[in-house]
């Protein structure tokens, strides 16, 4: 896949949470950016990778508690 640059959007944050905005409140949506219901994870080299299974999620999750006791 090609890189795509997002630019002139505005970064708005709350208290625990965080959304993107364009000249309108569906322009992210419409052009395909995400969807309602997306789930991503943040690594440590600051990229947000999608993941398509909240049970994936979710185990990968609990095996990293188990791996830092």
């Amino acid at each position: 896949m090609r890189p795509v640059f997002w630019m002139d959007y505005i970064i708005e944050q709350g208290a625990n949470k965080f959304r993107v905005k364009g000249d309108t409140e569906s322009e992210l949506l419409d052009k395909g950016l995400y969807k309602p219901g997306d789930i991503y994870i943040v690594r440590e080299d600051g990229w947000l990778y999608k993941i398509d299974e909240v049970n994936a999620l979710l185990l990968k999750h609990e095996s990293n508690k188990v791996e830092r006791k």
